[in-house]
């Protein structure tokens, strides 16, 4: 193959889906032929590579579920998980060749680093520090920062300036305008009717990914419908259910690929952006700005800014590191300062969020101390699948009432959510006068659930509640939000009603998906009572801490 036979092929990979799609499983299922192989190695198919293997995975995994739910033979079925294995693999693998060409890509660009006082004060102290950068830019007649790509505040700024002067169509302004619910629907409409070409836009782009993980979940939400569907009738009456199912597969195929195409051009997106603020003038007024933010820093926190440098400095005498400014040093000596663990602070500036920080307390159970001795406890759990939004949740109560059920959830944080109010709705049903305090061992769920209690408002909610099952249980649990406390429990650390809870969820989950009959869940739903005890009578949750 001579090399304009090879930029041709490589091209029409590039401009056709269906072709390239084609030369990739022909490829895993070692039967491509080695023009199409050495053309699929170029370096640009390697991201559309991995969007047609996001598509191509959802599909095989959708005709494993259909074969499971239509009784095929074993030996069908063995055939299919195999390949849905190997499916797997390979867009695992085309992920990673993705991250590492980026890698290496971003390996010979130098970046500033900020002085090591600026960023372990940033890190220290963010609000102060921000609000010494937003004086800073209204005293020179500049906007505020909005802190939502790698290089953060005056980036974003730049960036904007930069593209400024583009003159956006009307499609892109509509996206870029319309509210967040609508910009959803906008992506399930280019998922299940026609390709929106305007949200690879650059003045759109991040949206699209953000807002990517929603729309996946709704095209989970219609499969766990579907599967809903073909699950209450018989076998002999599934064809037309199952066709459904095998829409809403097809559905969801295409949200993958589009979202893994929405990663990769936000991801382009900033690594342009980067580009461009960490040279020429910009790059210097970001310098010039953050150095007066931190002088007006040290004005209004002048003892923050005393051990700030003093800490730096002594750092310093002592890093391998410190010939290229200390680059990686700033988090630990801002812990330092604050008493938090490195992995715990918030934001720091860099547009890095850290993970949500857990309880402080090393309890092993919730403090249940202050209770007064009416009161009703109980664990919730959940369990998510990983087809649908499918999912199950069981709860344990001291008075040794039990209750399982299933539901829909966009993420494990909602299921567990669902858990909490389930529970508590049937203990307030129960016990008409008596407080109840449901514990969780989400933190993300917990959080929810008591933003919304203290609020009394359910949209406090909503960023964690997507469905509409789990709102309308938030909107019936908020009528008894005086009578409930919902607190959080370490799990899997052997608390037996966390691990009862834990496995009503999972039988709760088999049973909605049909990987467990009637009879075996009866025999299941005993052998979890009769690991609590005798299945009847009061359990006992701790009322004290416990040494760990």
């Amino acid at each position: 193959m001579t090399i304009t036979e090879r930029t041709e092929l490589i091209r029409r990979f590039a401009e056709d889906f269906t072709a390239l799609q084609e030369a990739v499983l022909a490829r895993m299922n070692g039967i491509c032929a080695a023009e199409t192989a050495s053309a699929l190695e170029d370096a640009s198919l390697t991201g559309p590579i991995a969007i047609v293997l996001a598509h191509a995975d959802v599909l095989v995994r959708g005709d494993v579920r259909r074969a499971e739910l239509s009784a095929q033979p074993v030996e069908r079925l063995r055939r299919l998980r195999e390949h849905a294995r190997k499916m797997r693999r390979a867009r695992s693998q085309a992920d990673a060749l993705c991250k590492e060409q980026r890698a290496r890509r971003l390996a010979g660009r130098s970046r500033p680093v900020d002085i090591l006082e600026l960023r372990v004060a940033r890190m220290a102290s963010p609000a102060a520090f921000a609000e010494a950068l937003r004086q800073e830019l209204r005293d020179r007649g500049l906007p505020d920062g909005t802190p939502q790509t790698p290089e953060s505040d005056l980036a974003r700024w730049a960036w904007d300036r930069k593209t400024a002067c583009d003159e956006l169509s009307a499609p892109v302004r509509e996206l870029r305008d319309w509210d967040d619910d609508a910009f959803v629907q906008a992506l399930l409409r280019d998922a299940r009717e026609e390709e929106n070409p305007y949200l690879p836009h650059d003045a759109v782009a991040e949206r699209w990914s953000r807002h990517a993980r929603a729309a996946l979940a709704w095209g989970r939400y219609a499969i766990a419908q579907a599967e809903r569907d073909v699950l209450a009738c018989a076998l002999s009456a599934r064809h037309t259910r199952l066709d459904a199912l095998d829409d809403a597969y097809q559905d969801m195929a295409v949200l993958a690929a589009r979202s893994r195409e929405a990663l990769l051009r936000v991801t382009e997106l900033h690594d342009r952006m980067m580009v461009y603020v960490t040279r020429g003038p910009f790059a210097e007024l970001i310098a010039q700005c953050r150095a007066a933010a931190l002088a007006r820093f040290a004005d209004t926190e002048p003892e923050l800014w005393h051990s700030v440098r003093e800490l730096a400095m002594g750092h310093r005498a002592h890093c391998s590191e410190r010939a290229d400014g200390c680059p990686h040093c700033h988090r630990a000596l801002a812990a330092l300062l604050t008493g938090a663990h490195p992995a715990n602070t918030a934001e720091d500036g860099d547009g890095e969020q850290a993970t949500a920080t857990l309880p402080a307390h090393g309890d092993r159970y919730a403090l249940l101390a202050d209770l007064p001795d009416t009161a009703v406890v109980a664990v919730a759990d959940a369990a998510v699948g990983d087809e649908s939004a499918l999912c199950g949740y069981g709860w344990v109560a001291e008075d040794g009432s039990t209750g399982y059920g299933d539901s829909v959830a966009s993420s494990s944080g909602e299921a567990e959510v669902i858990g909490i109010c389930a529970a508590a709705l049937s203990l307030l049903e129960h016990h008409e006068d008596a407080p109840v305090v449901l514990l969780c061992d989400s933190a993300q769920a917990v959080e929810a659930v008591n933003t919304a209690l203290h609020s009394a408002d359910p949209t406090a909610a909503h960023r964690t509640l997507l469905f509409p099952e789990s709102r309308q249980l938030m909107d019936r649990l908020l009528r008894h939000r005086h009578r409930v406390q919902v607190r959080w429990l370490k799990g899997h650390i052997g608390h037996d009603l966390n691990e009862a809870a834990d496995a009503f969820a999972s039988l709760a989950l088999r049973r909605a998906n049909g990987r467990i009959p009637f009879s075996a869940a009866r025999k299941e739903e005993a052998r979890i009572l009769r690991s609590l005890g005798s299945g009847a009578g009061p359990l006992s949750v701790s009322r004290r801490v416990p040494a760990v």
